[in-house]
């Protein structure tokens, strides 16, 4: 009987120790708390805010060649601190960022040893974390590398929470076998349990909980690394999924190469009661540092494209001309030449239209495909950009001529050799001072911290789909309502929309009708944020589209130095204000084309006294001083 009695008070004592075990993490101001714990040997996390739960206790750990890391764990400890920070960023939604998190490391033990590190960073709005492997002595000497198999990083749910998800492509489908490329539509307000289309979802993924909003996404992936996925795991159950295998064409393993010792990247929670710090959120861009210097001060604005309108037959010598001249008219800096020029206008012809642009205060940015092997894209420059040698040959003559920058398209999905591509053509474009901007891509994960001269990624179902079909045009205001709340809220997002066009069309006569009002594509050049936009306008513009539309467009920043969420519901309605000096823009688009009365109180950005513009419609409103 006394044995029987030791044995359960010894079990007892075991089961104290193991719950005692747990870590109790929370911000500088104690708003959020981060449970760590290692029950059963498995490490797991759990997110409250103002003492409500939005996270449930979800796994934590590595696959790995080192080992399993997902279980038989013991959690030894967490060190933490509090730390400051901040930083000037003239590429994203606020240029000034200051602010403490809490700076934790858990360390996790197997069999005795330290194998694994959970690095935390814990602000008022947000969680992020990613893990620290370390060399083994094994058999034959010290593992200096090793393989990321997989994570088993989880996000659980509350019960009744609703889903604001874009499903991801299988691979090597779509336009040329393109896909996954980030273009798909939403699905809003879903129930849970779904797994998109069979593979998953695309950052960012938001959810709605009983209690407020939860935003998931990731951060400082570069060449070292995979671009992930969300996969639901059944019910409430959301877990990190890795590359699918026939990305690439096939080529190149899903796991991760890693030289020991390595951090991971950044697993973003950004939660609120309200919308307000989703949308307002910078911390992509807070877990990250530079990579490199910047090798020239970088100059950022407007710009057109004929492509939008025209198409390929329009990317010729005599229609580019025709679009820097427009350029040059509405004061803008740019003129983005789009795919084929390398045949219809040809090297010799462009170094002219650069000199041209030039004499006009107006710069040119260039189309490139990034193949490679990994899709069937056709359009040329083609072979310039995937390898080293072509691409810096390329780039100097381009440096040579004074382009501005390239907006490179069709990448081939998220495996460690394509993450590695967009760092080596960032790498080099910055050393012959060119800007970058990508298309047919992956979502951007802190790049505009980490790389000085990248500018912004498509990762969105963006303006071309207007000109595809009339039911892009339809869903046009539905969309709009949407990006601010997901697809724009972690990066900046190259959409190349706010046409005054009536018809996507040269003539302004045929092809797809635009639906959405002239005020309504004035909001969305301030909704959408991106350091530099081609705008969808056209030089028939200057004398068809009303004056004082135009006059806008003309005016209209691109760096902001300030971002305020005012009200909004995904795929619903949004209003925003964003703030460029001491010049305040609030702007509102719905979905539906109805009247949306709301109160807004304007004294926060238009003084007693002041006189603001105001422009409206049923479709949309802009406010500005």
């Amino acid at each position: 009987m006394k044995k029987r009695f030791l044995l359960a008070l010894l079990i007892t004592v075991g089961m104290l120790q193991a719950a005692s075990a747990a870590e109790c993490l929370t911000s500088p101001k104690g708003d959020i708390v981060v449970v760590v714990d290692a029950q059963n040997g498995k490490p797991t996390y759990e997110v409250s805010l103002g003492g409500v739960q939005f996270l449930k206790p979800s796994p934590l750990g590595l696959v790995t060649t080192l080992g399993d890391f997902t279980e038989g764990l013991t959690l030894a400890g967490c060190d933490s601190q509090i730390k400051h920070d901040e930083y000037w960023l003239k590429t994203t939604k606020k240029s000034h960022v200051s602010y403490d998190a809490t700076e934790a490391v858990c360390h996790f033990t197997k069999d005795g040893k330290q194998v694994l590190d959970i690095l935390f960073h814990i602000t008022e709005r947000d969680v992020a974390y990613r893990y620290k492997i370390y060399s083994r002595k094994g058999r034959g000497g010290e593992r200096l590398v090793a393989v990321v198999n997989g994570e088993a990083s989880g996000f659980v749910m509350p019960d009744g929470t609703t889903t604001f998800l874009c499903p991801q492509s299988g691979p090597m489908g779509g336009f040329a076998s393109t896909a996954p490329s980030y273009e798909t539509s939403y699905t809003l307000d879903d129930e849970m349990g779904k797994n998109g289309w069979g593979n998953g979802y695309t950052f960012p993924c938001l959810f709605k909980t009983p209690a407020g909003w939860l935003l998931l996404s990731e951060a400082g992936t570069d060449g070292g690394y995979v671009g992930c996925r969300l996969l639901n795991v059944g019910g409430s159950n959301y877990k990190i999924g890795f590359p699918q295998e026939g990305e690439m064409n096939g080529f190149g393993s899903t796991s991760a190469s890693v030289a020991l010792p390595f951090e991971t990247p950044w697993r973003t929670i950004t939660v609120g009661t309200t919308l307000a710090p989703i949308v307002e959120t910078t911390v992509t861009n807070d877990v990250v540092r530079p990579k490199y210097q910047a090798s020239k001060e970088y100059v950022y604005g407007k710009g057109s494209w004929s492509w939008i309108i025209g198409m390929d037959p329009s990317c010729n010598f005599d229609e580019q001309k025709r679009y820097i001249d427009f350029s040059s008219a509405m004061g803008w800096r740019s003129v983005l030449v789009d795919a084929l020029w390398d045949v219809q206008i040809g090297y010799e012809k462009m170094e002219e239209l650069a000199r041209y642009g030039r004499e006009r205060g107006v710069g040119l940015f260039l189309w490139y495909n990034s193949n490679g092997s990994w899709n069937d894209a056709p359009q040329s420059p083609k072979g310039k950009m995937d390898k080293s040698s072509a691409r810096r040959k390329e780039m100097a003559w381009m440096q040579k001529n004074g382009i501005l920058g390239i907006k490179v398209d069709f990448f081939g999905g998220d495996k460690q050799p394509m993450m590695q591509l967009y760092e080596d053509i960032l790498t080099d474009a910055n050393e012959f001072g060119l800007q970058v901007i990508f298309h047919g891509c992956t979502l951007p994960r802190g790049w505009e911290r980490m790389y000085p001269n990248y500018v912004a990624s498509e990762a969105v179902l963006a303006s071309e789909n207007m000109h595809f079909g009339q039911g892009a045009c339809d869903a046009e205001a539905q969309n709009a309502c949407i990006h601010p709340f997901i697809r724009n809220t972690v990066g900046s997002m190259d959409f190349g929309g706010s046409t005054l066009n009536k018809h996507y069309n040269k003539d302004n006569q045929h092809g797809t009708t635009r639906k959405t009002s002239d005020v309504f594509a004035l909001a969305t050049a301030v909704l959408f944020q991106s350091s530099v936009q081609h705008f969808a306008m056209a030089p028939n513009n200057l004398e068809d589209a009303p004056v004082w539309a135009v006059d806008f467009m003309k005016q209209v920043p691109t760096n902001w130095d300030e971002t305020r969420f005012i009200d909004g519901y995904p795929g619903k309605y949004c209003i925003m204000a964003r703030r460029a000096g001491t010049k305040w823009y609030v702007v509102g688009v719905t979905s539906d084309g109805t009247p949306l009365q709301k109160k807004i109180d304007t004294k926060v950005f238009f003084p007693k006294g002041t006189k603001p513009t105001v422009y409206t419609d049923s479709d949309a409103i802009v406010i500005f001083n």
